[in-house]
């Protein structure tokens, strides 16, 4: 959701009825492997080319299918300090903070949570000192904030996610 999306063009959270067990499998497959071609695909979920194609398009359209990215190594490319940062905002911030926190270099991405935070940021910077000027010079100097919070990470590891 973009930050500065209206309430008329939020996505309410529609149910995934519309989806049948060969979109399923067809979401799974590009999940594990957004580069394999509709023939592989085709073959794999067990219909024709043709039906792939309409059902990828379809998915697409339907905003299901956002699209199709390449999963990096954060250390591989330099990012060897990842972490978590919670930041707490005065109650009609968001709009402001989530303009400025896409300035930001080296986080990946945030989000409006609810809880005993407001907004929770994933920071992927190249060390701590890196990390230690996105937290406290550039998150801490936006206009709203009140707190912030970080925590490292040590680990990640990939879950199912859907499909």
């Amino acid at each position: 959701m973009s930050s500065v999306d209206s309430p008329a063009s939020i996505d309410t959270g529609r149910s995934a009825a519309g989806l049948d067990d060969i979109d399923r499998a067809i979401i799974a497959a590009l999940r594990r492997d957004g580069r394999m071609s509709v023939r592989a695909l085709a073959e794999q979920v067990h219909i024709s080319r043709a039906n792939a194609y309409a059902r990828i398009g379809r998915l697409t359209d339907d905003g299901i299918i956002r699209g199709f990215t390449a999963q990096l190594n954060p250390r591989k490319l330099g990012l060897g300090t990842t972490s978590y940062v919670s930041v707490t905002i005065e109650q009609t911030a968001w709009r402001v903070v989530s303009v400025r926190l896409k300035e930001i270099p080296y986080i990946e991405n945030f989000a409006l949570v609810g809880g005993d935070y407001d907004v929770l940021v994933l920071v992927r910077a190249p060390d701590n000192n890196a990390l230690r000027h996105v937290v406290l010079e550039s998150i801490q100097d936006i206009p709203g904030v009140r707190a912030t919070r970080t925590w490292l990470v040590f680990e990640e590891v990939q879950g199912l996610g859907a499909g």
